[in-house]
């Protein structure tokens, strides 16, 4: 009945309220409703079923509806007649149980789109639990239990349904490689927390539940003064293989400890979970030539991971953006062409689609996003050094030009931070700058700021903290190991740690409170290391390099993909690489 036009049940809904032509009634806990059986036939496959077992020629029918409220009645008769109805926080789970009883596959949808959109800490456990007896909601339980998974940490301190779940799911839930913590103590403090609000009847799970709880992945002070000498585990006989096992994978294998050694269950306790969030590093400049290489870094296993899409153009000099769930490749220039094209990278999908053109062709365009917006500023358009910057808006698919900079600059790299975009350094063409400059959208207005400390150009620009970080970069000389903050408060630039390996044109990011400067140009070649600063201890470490040496390339996190096993390092491979490590 979807090709029936809306004007047509619109009639068919007023001669119902006026009582017109009605041939049934709906009696609902005390409460009777006039309606036509063909409607709630062509509605639902229920009232098919139990009208043409009793359809008749007489005037009127009665039909007794037990166990459904006035209220439910009426909204599901709405349903019928007119498409739609009001769902509310408060009917909501009252009324998918109506639909589904009924079999109103649209109302269902509706409802489940409803709960979705309203997931939260405090109530996607309920929300999981409630689907599980509803084959029809089994999408809404795949979200539920996948926010579950994604918000973790935050669920433990709000949930108090996390008490109440079954051993069974809760063993699934910290089973899972998807379980985002940012430390496995977590998971070990979660299993106590659950068997400390019925201890009695549950402290004999530990057993059953500590396997998955990868303690391998622990802090050796944290296992032995928290896991290992904890009531729960030492009066139960069958955690202590477990124990045993765990020390050899935070230690040594070959350390003096009874009982046999068990490298499946080593390998169960010290599997890296999946990232909740993953660092692409995107094109670029490799080998001579531009590249369409995009590799993915999984900081839970220090590993990169190539997902190179081959109908992706090459291109070097560009700039990222990740806004919407979506990556969005702005500009660049792949050794013919100087782009003012735009690409938009699905990753659940794995497509490109291209988006508005800018209004100017920019290589060595500078790319920030700051409230729903990308800009795009400054770069180089094949003829000179540019100071115009414009914004794209997702919702419109437009680009807007913005307000210029004071300084026309290519090479020179922006974030965003507590509502202003910044750019720092650059090229004008005849030399590498000191300058910053900071944009107030709300005034659409340039304005210098102190300038940092070093020339900087091919620099790496991050907000990180509070503060903007300045990293690397070109100061006509030599390539630079330098890095520098700026504090929008004070209006001071102060020096840091400097890094290992001097660079410009490398890709940098911020991924689990770490900034990540990745691959770029050494002064000699194109380089494929990586490296991180931590902003606690003010020191750099070294992380695992990238497949390609390459320069000019861009970087972008992404977070909460439901498909992150594909950008992760296989769980398998990482194990057997920890395995030929430690022999």
């Amino acid at each position: 009945m979807e090709n029936i036009s809306p004007t047509v049940f619109n009639v068919f809904d007023e001669a119902r309220l006026l009582g017109e032509h009605t041939d049934l009634i709906i009696r609902a806990n005390d409460r009777e409703f006039q309606v036509h059986k063909i409607i709630l036939c062509g509605c639902s496959p229920y009232f098919r079923v139990l009208f043409s077992a009793n359809w008749t020629r007489i005037p009127e029918q009665f039909y007794d509806i037990t166990g459904m409220s006035q209220n439910i009645m009426s909204l599901i008769i709405q349903y019928a007649y007119t498409g739609s109805v009001f769902i509310t926080e408060e009917n909501v789970l009252e009324l998918l149980v109506a639909a589904d009883q009924f079999l109103i596959s649209g109302l269902v949808d509706a409802c489940c789109q409803f709960l979705e959109s309203r997931l939260c800490p405090e109530n996607c456990i309920g929300i999981c639990m409630f689907t599980e007896d509803f084959h029809s909601c089994s999408k809404l339980r795949h979200k539920a239990k996948l926010y579950i998974l994604q918000h973790f940490e935050e669920v433990l301190q709000v949930s108090e349904e996390f008490l109440e779940l079954s051993l069974e799911q809760l063993e699934e839930i910290i089973d899972k490689d998807e379980l985002n913590v940012k430390q496995e103590e977590v998971v070990f403090e979660a299993v106590l927390h659950w068997i400390d609000y019925a201890p009695e009847s549950r402290r004999k799970h530990i057993a059953m539940l500590l396997p998955k709880v990868r303690m391998g992945l622990m802090t050796s002070d944290y296992f032995i003064n928290n896991v290992k000498n904890n009531a729960l585990v030492m009066e139960n006989e069958a955690c202590m293989p477990l124990i045993i096992n765990a020390m050899k994978a935070l230690f040594e294998f070959d350390m003096d400890l009874p009982g046999p050694i068990s490298l499946e269950l080593i390998h169960q306790l010290t599997r890296p979970r999946l990232p909740s969030a993953i660092l692409l590093a995107i094109g670029g400049w490799s080998n001579g030539s531009p590249s369409n290489v995009i590799e993915a870094y999984d900081a839970n296993a220090d590993r990169w991971v190539s997902v190179t899409l081959e109908d992706e153009r090459p291109r070097a000099y560009h700039g990222t953006a990740v806004l919407d769930e979506f990556v969005y490749c702005v500009g660049g220039y792949d050794s013919v062409e100087y782009f003012n094209s735009v690409r938009k990278l699905n990753l659940i999908t794995q497509t490109w689609n291209e988006v508005a053109p800018m209004y100017e062709r920019r290589c060595y365009v500078s790319v920030a996003v700051l409230d729903g917006f990308i800009y795009a500023i400054g770069g180089f358009d094949g003829h000179g050094r540019l100071k115009s910057a414009e914004r794209y808006d997702p919702d419109t698919n437009q680009w807007t030009l913005t307000a210029s900079m004071n300084e026309r600059r290519s090479d020179a790299s922006a974030t965003s931070l507590q509502g202003w975009v910044y750019i720092c350094g650059g090229f004008t063409g005849t030399e590498c700058l000191f300058s910053a400059e900071s944009f107030n959208p709300q005034t659409n207005q340039w304005t210098l700021i102190a300038p940092m400390r070093s020339r900087r150009s091919g620099v790496g620009v991050i907000a990180y903290g509070e503060l903007v970080y300045a990293v690397g970069g070109f100061d006509g000389a030599t390539r630079l190991r330098s890095a520098e903050t700026y504090n929008p408060l004070t209006n001071i630039w102060c020096d840091i740690a400097s890094m290992y390996n001097p660079r410009s044109n490398f890709g940098i990011e911020v991924i689990d409170d770490q900034l990540f400067a990745v691959g770029g140009f050494n002064g000699v070649s194109t380089t494929s290391d990586a490296e991180c600063y931590d902003e606690k201890t003010n020191e750099w470490f070294d992380a695992n390099e990238m497949a390609i040496f390459r320069s000019a390339l861009s970087c972008c996190v992404i977070s909460g993909l439901p498909n992150m096993a594909q950008y992760a390092a296989q769980r398998d491979t990482v194990q057997i690489q920890d395995e030929s490590d430690s022999e």
